[in-house]
């Protein structure tokens, strides 16, 4: 959104041609020429309204990852009721991730070209009319449920790769940081809502299906304030897009001959350059194994937890729903507080220790994902012992986890060149979910049913085969370290080569 005091000034007016607007995550990049003085009234630092629209795309944001995690939150009720086996139940959120990875660069492709409002908001209609449709699907015809749970994967994806752009054009470095920061809070406070809200509506309504008629509502109202809020197109607010503000002066630059504008590139030369940027390749490979191991807790943490409370003779077995939430409801409220505090611990950390070392950002992520994957396997060595030192360890795990959401993106945002960002974020979206939380649900049920298929059904192997087939994510979250250690050998070259101009 530009500054409407730029444009009151009494002489000449700095208004870029047409082919110079930008219509998708950034301008093109301005001429090189000369200075020419123009008088205006400025305002140092963001509008009001780049704030109202970064608080309509959080609270669309906390509704996106609520319809993640509403299945997950009664995971145990859908296994009942639709008869799935372990390996179907996770191929369930498969079925999601890869509709959403898939879709990804198809909207990163288009919001590099065209209005993201109008994107933006036929993904939030078209995923909450899903969403709803989704909560009168009979038991009969299970095939309907994971179809329409891909096709909320595709509605959403046209959200996760829009709105971080949005953001990085609203605000300069320092600021864009602090409002990512709170952008990404809402993914661990919208994940775990969705887990409270699932397991809230079965308890009250004694019908799981109600959890799924409630996001839709709020969808509604985030597309009526996203018509009204968002604005059709905003332009980058960084050192080489915008005016100059000196005692009252803008300095405009006039044209200078012979001089040519930044030339349109296509998609596959977009890739190219992309596969080029170690920093990105690292941080998205780092990436993936955070999204590996956050796919496969968020899915089977709750049942996980039910089953060792089984095994303790804690609960009783349930043998039809609705059954016991609670762990879903605990599990919620950590992932809410872990989020929290991890996504605010995170952009602290790299606020302060950027100002003494150019590779805090990369060494923050692999110290966190090397804490976090210690503190999993902890978790799930004492599960069978004491259950609440497992939800202990469980929080830490996942507080290390969220510490990396902000981090990853605003390394993303330096170092990419503001023209290809949309692309990168759609093309990091395809590889991290390809590579993690698309496969790793199911691959944990499909470890666990060969566990189970081997020893007698009981409901200690039925633990044992879940615990055993978590042990994967510890060793994921390992190399997730490795490869943010190795980001940090090419960050700082990368970043200069994005601000080139």
């Amino acid at each position: 959104m530009q500054n409407p005091a730029a444009h009151e000034n009494t002489g000449l007016q700095s208004q870029p041609p047409p082919e110079e607007q930008n219509y998708g995550a950034t301008a093109a990049h301005v001429r090189q020429r000369p200075f020419a003085s123009v008088s205006c009234l400025c305002w140092n630092g963001p509008a009001k309204g780049d704030y109202l629209v970064t608080a309509v795309l959080c609270y669309v944001n906390l509704i996106n990852f609520m319809d993640w995690f509403i299945v997950p939150g009664i995971l145990l009720d859908i296994q009942k009721y639709f008869k799935l086996s372990d390996g179907d139940t996770g191929l369930l959120q498969t079925v999601f991730i890869v509709c959403y990875m898939v879709a990804a660069p198809v909207f990163g492709y288009l919001s590099d070209r065209y209005n993201r409002k109008i994107i933006l908001g036929a993904g939030i209609f078209f995923w909450s009319g899903v969403t709803l449709g989704s909560s009168f699907v009979s038991e009969l015809y299970y095939w309907i449920f994971f179809i329409s749970r891909g096709l909320v994967g595709i509605g959403t994806a046209s959200y996760s790769t829009i709105a971080p752009t949005i953001i990085a054009d609203l605000f300069e470095e320092g600021k864009r940081t602090t409002m990512l920061s709170i952008f990404y809070i809402f993914i661990p406070v919208g994940s775990g809502l969705g887990y409270v809200l699932a397991a809230g509506m079965a308890d009250i309504t004694g019908d799981w299906h109600w959890a799924f008629r409630v996001t839709p509502c709020m969808g509604g109202l985030a597309l009526v304030l996203l018509i009204l809020l968002v604005p059709h197109r905003t332009q980058r607010k960084t050192a080489a897009h915008r005016a100059l503000s000196i005692s009252g002066t803008i300095r405009v630059a006039p044209e200078k001959p012979g001089v040519q504008r930044t030339a349109k590139t296509t998609w596959c030369q977009d890739v190219v350059s992309l596969a080029k940027n170690w920093s990105f390749v690292w941080s998205s490979l780092g990436l993936t194994a955070m999204a590996f191991v956050t796919g496969a807790l968020g899915v089977w943490v709750p049942l996980f937890l039910y089953r060792a409370q089984v095994v303790q003779g804690i609960v009783s077995p349930c043998l039809q729903e609705p059954c016991n939430s609670s762990n879903s409801l605990i599990f919620g409220g950590i992932t809410i507080g872990t989020g929290i505090l991890g996504v605010i611990a995170g952009a602290e950390a790299a606020r302060r220790l950027r100002k003494i070392n150019n590779k805090a950002d990369p060494l923050i992520c692999a110290t966190s994902m090397f804490i976090s994957a210690l503190c999993l396997y902890t978790a799930l060595m004492v599960a069978q012992a004491n259950i609440l030192s497992t939800f202990i360890f469980i929080a830490f795990g996942e507080l290390f986890l969220s510490v990396n959401w902000a981090v990853v993106t605003d390394i993303l945002l330096y170092v990419v060149t503001p023209r290809r960002q949309s692309t990168a974020i759609a093309l990091q979206i395809l590889v991290t979910h390809l590579l993690g939380d698309a496969g790793s649900p199911y691959l944990i049920g499909i470890i666990a049913n060969a566990i189970q298929a081997k020893n007698v059904p009981s409901f200690q192997w039925s633990f044992w085969s879940m615990q055993y087939s978590f042990i994967v994510c510890a060793f994921v979250g390992v190399f997730g370290g490795v490869f943010f250690l190795l980001t940090s050998f090419y960050i700082e070259e990368d970043r200069k080569e994005a601000e080139k101009p």
